[in-house]
């Protein structure tokens, strides 16, 4: 039995083509693994991410790991290279790493497969998938590409237009996902809130949220990926209409000044931005928003950068991330050049962040005496740890609870918060 590792760099959406791959290559009789660098592996695939230039690094650094290890005659006899950073550099890379023995870029996955499956058939790419998460939790991606035209973003360059999947076809792999374990769907593509305008010709997130609430079966259901322009209302709606559909938005903003968000092409500004954030607030006062935001976006001047930082100081955000401005050959924003100096991006993204670790220490201990439903991802040292409703797994804040009980990871639990850190919660079962 043939031994594959597929490596999975980047974000969430190429979780699930990496994890869609390995359903194909499990069913045709290979031993699987992710992200699995000790044991020894036939062939290795490696799954890219060229959003920015940092990740960009990252995926070349682990290509170029293992072709040294493929030089030196060691694991993997067979190196192959897919997703983003493959389809917009394919001919580059394979010029400077000619150890790769194929590059495939993000739609090209029956060429991948035929590559490694002998007398393979064209099959639908997402009938199939072995999960890399816990099985408690899982990813379901709604849609491919993306139709917006941000100024700094390659991603509309590198997977296309918004392609949005049916909403049968969406409930039905929804529904399989909670017979294998799921607990929890996150719900993810590059923009949710457009899901539905290619096919249906309407946005369509909130019925398709409403049909996985009543037919899926998941005790949660989490909203990711949002976009913050022309935010369909009905999403709101039915988030108040269902308990398992959990009070969570995660909406990368990038900016507050008008004159930044213009230049971006985010089709909003500041006085629609506001309105928005004050909408959420008093539909869904319950709601925790996770939010990203850009610095050093050429010309953010200290202005912009003040009014960002006050913009943080307002909204007190839940949860937040900071990204120092990347400059993409052929999008908009790299004509502009990059005018702001790296040391000053550094520093600008270091202020938000010292901002958003006070905001978080205050907000975490409001939490404390407080109880609250903690679904468990997993036992580490003394701790079993686990995550509340307002919560994303891997990127947010985590209940560390001490307990001679033990407890099953994927279950259900209600504690109480009594001790509060900058970013984690301690607690004990009630």
């Amino acid at each position: 039995m043939k031994k594959i590792n597929i490596v999975t760099l980047g974000c969430s959406k190429n979780t699930v083509d990496s994890e869609n791959i390995a359903g194909h290559l499990q069913k045709a009789g290979f031993a699987v693994r992710f992200d699995d660098s000790k044991n020894v592996s036939d062939i290795v695939v490696i799954n890219t991410c060229g959003f920015i230039g940092d990740a960009k690094e990252e995926s070349i650094a682990a290509i170029l790991e293992y072709a040294e290890l493929k030089r030196r005659k060691k694991n993997p006899k067979k190196i192959i290279v897919c997703g983003c950073l493959s389809q917009r550099y394919a001919d580059e890379l394979q010029a400077e790493i000619p150890e790769v023995d194929a590059f495939y870029g993000v739609n090209d996955w029956n060429e991948l497969l035929s590559n490694i499956i002998e007398d393979y058939s064209d099959d639908d790419f997402t009938s199939r998938r072995m999960l890399s998460t816990p099985s408690h939790y899982a990813f379901l991606k709604i849609a491919e590409g993306c139709n917006r035209s941000c100024s700094y973003c390659a991603i509309p360059l590198i997977r296309g237009k918004f392609v949005s999947r049916p909403i049968d076809s969406l409930v039905q792999e929804a529904k399989q996902l909670v017979a294998d374990g799921a607990k929890e769907l996150l719900i993810i593509a590059q923009d949710t809130t457009y899901y539905g305008m290619d096919i249906y010709g309407k946005r369509c997130l909130a019925e398709l949220l409403e049909r996985l609430a009543t037919e899926s079966g998941a005790k949660w259901i989490r909203l990711h990926y949002t976009f913050p322009s022309s935010f369909p209302d009905d999403v709101i709606e039915v988030m108040k209409k269902y308990d398992c559909i959990c009070n969570y938005i995660d909406i990368p903003l990038q900016h507050i000044s008008t004159d930044v968000l213009t230049s971006m092409k985010r089709g909003i500004d500041r006085e629609g931005t506001l309105k928005l954030m004050q909408m959420f607030r008093e539909k869904l006062p319950d709601v925790a928003i996770r939010t990203a935001l850009i610095v050093g976006y050429p010309n953010e001047t200290e202005d912009d950068f003040e009014q960002l930082k006050d913009f943080v100081k307002d909204m007190c955000f839940d949860r937040l991330g900071v990204f120092r401005y990347s400059p993409e050959e052929g999008t908009p924003s790299f004509l502009l050049g990059d005018t702001v100096p790296d040391d000053e991006k550094q520093r600008r993204m270091d202020e938000i962040m010292e901002l958003q670790e006070i905001i978080s220490v205050e907000k975490n201990t409001e939490k404390i005496g407080k109880e609250y439903m903690v679904l468990i991802d997993r036992m580490e040292g003394d701790f079993w740890v686990g995550r509340t409703e307002y919560d994303s797994p891997e990127i947010d804040n985590e209940v560390l609870i001490t307990t001679n009980k033990r407890l099953k990871v994927g279950e259900f639990y209600k504690v109480r918060i009594t001790e509060a850190m900058e970013y984690d919660l301690m607690a004990e079962l009630v």
